[in-house]
């Protein structure tokens, strides 16, 4: 890769990560393209160099976070020296510590957009969906490992409770931002793994 190329690279990550951090606390709709410029030091007509439009800008944003989100899942259920209920007792647990760290503010970029963004652009909204349904097709199939090595029981619709422990854990996710502490999360694992998740 050439200097030239590199620091073209660089330059659109940072125009990225800096989106990402504004579109956390204030939404798509109040993210400002000079906001971010500004913060940057980018000048104006390099932003479209790198973006056509906001509407792609804040697409290549939700690209952008769901590639460093898929790592985290590669990393918990994705992890194959543990049983299927413990990868995803461990995504969870992640998810709590990130939540903590995060001071209970930022919560999910795919969630805050899916209820901000869903019935207002189509486009969107396709791609929030994308994201989600292949999210729960990855626990979907963790838990029909799960239930394959005897873990947890075998009359459950493996689609159904991947569908369930997504919206249960969206919902938590929701409420830690508005309770300030991690208490509706810990709610969620303990009637997860203590009442359904059961051989």
């Amino acid at each position: 890769m050439s200097g030239q190329t590199a620091t073209k690279e660089s330059t659109k990550t940072l125009l990225l990560e800096k989106g990402l951090e504004i579109m956390f606390e204030k939404g798509y709709n109040n993210t400002g393209i000079m906001e971010v410029l500004h913060a940057t030091g980018v000048p104006k007509g390099s932003f479209y160099h790198y973006f056509e439009s906001k509407e792609d800008f804040g697409l290549q944003i939700i690209n952008y976070f769901q590639n460093s989100y898929d790592a985290k899942l590669n990393a918990t259920i994705g992890n194959l020296s543990l049983s299927p209920v413990a990868r995803l007792k461990a995504y969870f647990e992640q998810g709590m510590e990130m939540a903590s760290g995060n001071a209970c503010r930022k919560g999910c970029l795919i969630g805050n957009l899916s209820t901000e963004m869903s019935d207002q652009s189509e486009v969107f909204r396709k791609r929030l969906l994308e994201i989600q349904v292949k999210t729960t097709e990855r626990f979907a199939n963790l838990l029909l490992e799960a239930q394959q090595k005897g873990e947890i029981c075998q009359s459950y619709n493996c689609q159904d409770l991947a569908e369930f422990l997504q919206s249960a854990w969206s919902g938590a996710t929701m409420r830690v931002k508005t309770s300030k502490n991690i208490e509706p999360m810990k709610a969620v694992m303990r009637v997860l793994f203590e009442k359904i998740l059961k051989p």
